[in-house]
């Protein structure tokens, strides 16, 4: 089924938030691996538990969207050259090519203990392995205001990729030519380091084209842009001069909707038609409430770096953004879909009565499109360190684009589809 297809089908609208959400009607009491969670690194462990064990080992992931949809490329949708059926896809492979069953529902307790997971929908599944992959948890309650600003829909984030990704997009669209968008930036650590910068160069585009009249603020609670700075801060210069302005150390610490305002710990307040105000973030709800928060002030998971197995608990694997993450690892999509590979690689091999891999690898790459074609990207290679316990960037490895190119443009585009298929394929 085609992406724009499949938007206008009862799973799109379901996405959009226009079906209810209903579980599968059969729901297994148990299965020797349970995922929670279908973004990059869940069904990527899911996809791979059933690959590696040559699909003998069953797998349930438990997701309460109908479909998946990729937070990377998702900027292009606020910027306004892509559309939000262009980076959604179902599921149908996982369940049908992989065998995987997928349960249409929100897991609300994990009982480490007992080795149960408590649905939204009333139901618990046992397991023998698994892996929590949940994402981070916005919160809220870190900006005064916040709250009831997102709950009226007057201040979003769409900093998961979805309805709220539209709506900021009508946000802009509906802004007078003349108007300030303002985009506040938390303290790393956070999801996808480059993403907010991108997602500025995005707005700036569009307001180029469509609304020069129209002003972008970056308002940073860190000293500096924290990743491609110098790439960034060259094209907001030369490519978006008297449009995009960028402020670091702004913390922000209050909005004001019905004024427009955003507010600081020490600098004067600042107005916006539209703010896209992003708090600080820690580990998915349901990680906290399995206790699996034990890093950083309970901010974040612990793990073994070798099979991403919790320090909290046994048998628990934690991948993608909640982790405690490793020196210099990125919180982004391919990364925990290099995660999902390792601990679905070290489920496996448990279950099997294998020796774990002992020096596992991963990679990432970040495409940031600053306009409508031109990229800009960052890339590492991670090697498991035996005698530290932790991944360390390989020395040479990687590095950051020399400029934004339309070739990147074209091999981000292609990094993309082939990602989607490596994780849902």
């Amino acid at each position: 089924m085609q992406r724009r297809s499949f938007l206008h089908s009862s799973a799109g609208l379901a996405l959009l938030g226009l079906a209810g959400c209903a579980s599968t009607s059969s729901i297994p009491s148990k299965a020797k691996v349970v995922v929670i969670g279908g973004g990059y690194g869940g069904a990527t462990a899911a996809k791979y538990v059933r690959l590696l064990s040559d699909h003998k080992i069953d797998v349930v992931l438990i997701e309460p969207n109908e479909a998946f949809v990729s937070c990377p490329i998702s900027n292009l949708v606020v910027g306004g050259s892509r559309q939000i059926a262009e980076v959604t896809s179902p599921y149908t492979e996982l369940t049908k090519r992989h065998g995987v069953t997928r349960v249409r529902d929100s897991a609300t307790a994990i009982d480490t203990t007992a080795r149960t997971v408590k649905l939204a929908g009333g139901a618990t599944i046992g397991y023998d392995k698994l892996v929590v992959s949940p994402g981070v948890e916005l919160q809220f309650g870190s900006i005064e205001g916040l709250q009831a600003a997102h709950a009226s829909g007057q201040i979003l984030q769409a900093w998961k990729a979805g309805p709220e990704t539209v709506a900021l997009r009508r946000q802009l669209e509906a802004m007078p030519d003349g108007g300030v968008y303002a985009i506040t930036i938390p303290e790393a650590p956070y999801r996808c380091p480059p993403g907010p910068y991108e997602r500025a160069s995005q707005v700036a585009w569009y307001f180029k084209n469509f609304k020069p009249r129209s002003k972008v603020l970056i308002l940073d609670a860190n000293p500096d842009v924290t990743s491609k700075g110098p790439l960034f801060k060259k094209v907001w210069a030369e490519q978006y001069k008297g449009i995009v302005e960028y402020r670091g150390q702004h913390k922000t610490v209050a909005v004001d909707p019905k004024a427009g305002l955003v507010k600081f710990e020490v600098h004067d307040d600042v107005k916006a038609q539209v703010i896209n105000a992003l708090p600080s973030m820690r580990a998915g709800a349901i990680a906290v409430q399995a206790g699996l928060n034990n890093m950083a002030n309970n901010r974040w998971c612990g793990v073994n770096y070798q099979s991403f197995e919790s320090t909290a608990a046994r048998d628990v694997f934690v991948i993608g953004d909640s982790i405690q993450i490793a020196p210099a690892m990125p919180k982004s999509g391919h990364m925990a879909n290099g995660h999902g590979k390792v601990a679905a690689a070290a489920i496996v091999a448990q279950l099997s009565g294998w020796d774990v891999n002992p020096a596992p690898m991963l990679n990432n790459t970040c495409y940031s499109f600053v306009d409508d074609r031109n990229v800009v990207h960052v890339a590492s290679v991670h090697a498991y360190d035996v005698a530290e316990k932790t991944f360390k960037t390989v020395a040479g490895s990687g590095g950051v684009s020399t400029g934004p190119t339309e070739l990147e443009g074209v091999y981000a585009m292609n990094w993309a589809q082939n990602i989607w298929a490596d994780v849902l394929g």
